[in-house]
Formats: C-alpha cells, structure tokens, sequence
C-alpha cells in the first residue's frame, strides 16, 4: 500500500496554491479591463471592485473560523472589520473604492502576518503574501486607471 502523502508544516498544499493562484484571475482581468477604459473600463473597474470587497470580506471571514475552531471569541472582532470596510467602499467612486480596497488587502495581509505565527500557521504566510501583493497591486494599478477617465 502507497503512503498517503502528508503536508508538511513547511509547505503548503498544492490544491491551495492554485486556488489561490486562480482567485488572483479576476483581479487581473479587472485591472486589464480598467486600463482599457470607456465602457469596458467602467465595468472592469466596477467589477474589480466588487470581487476585491468580497475577497476582503473572506479575509476578515478566515478569523471567525479561526475563532471557532480555536475558542478565541476575540478574533471575531478583527473578522468583522475587512467586511465593515469593504461594503461602504462600493458606495464609493471607483477610483476611491478601489484605492481603499488596495489598502484593505495590505491591512489584512499586515494583521494575518502578526497573528498567523502566534497560532502555528506561518506556513501560510508565503502564498498569502504573493496573493495579497498581486491583488493589491491590481486594484490600485486600476484605481490609477479609474483616475484617468473620470472614475465614476
């Protein structure tokens, strides 16, 4: 019999990597779209927009499941703030909306990366620095785009 395959608390695994590695193709596309302006600039910008406050939303959304599983009901109060950010933000103009979201993206990698060592998941830390990198990077190359043709 073959032996199962165990993770090691090094690397991450595979599966995630390309489902976060894929969960960065809206991001793209959103921020391609925005350069590309007009009509289809306005959509991509407004649809990039949306999929980032759902992705910070998730963010904020990893603590509450950390706080179940872990009995810490003090991690729910961070958890809820990525979601309180990120709904208001597409109230905004594009060009703010996406800027804010941007930073949000950073905030939420600057938090996990002080609480993931203290609960045994740095291994994570690599793979959620280069997603958040590449998001950010895209929402705020948009917002820059959004910037230029009026970004209502």
């Amino acid at each position: 019999m073959a032996a199962t395959p165990s993770c090691s608390p090094t690397v991450t695994p595979a599966a995630s990597r390309w489902l976060g590695y894929a969960g960065l193709l809206p991001f793209v596309a959103g921020a391609a779209a925005a350069w590309a302006g007009g009509e289809i600039g306005a959509a991509g910008a407004a649809s990039l927009a949306a999929y980032a406050a759902v992705i910070v939303s998730f963010l904020g959304g990893i603590h509450w499941g950390l706080g179940f599983v872990r009995d810490e009901p003090a991690r729910f109060a961070w958890g809820i703030v990525p979601s309180l950010v990120a709904w208001p933000a597409l109230l905004l103009p594009s060009t703010a909306a996406l800027a804010l979201l941007a930073a949000m993206l950073v905030v939420c990698y600057a938090v996990d990366r002080r609480v993931y060592p203290r609960l045994g998941l740095q291994r994570w830390l690599p793979l959620r620095l280069h997603l958040s990198a590449v998001a950010a990077a895209c929402c705020a190359a948009a917002a820059a785009a959004a910037g230029g043709w009026g970004g209502a």
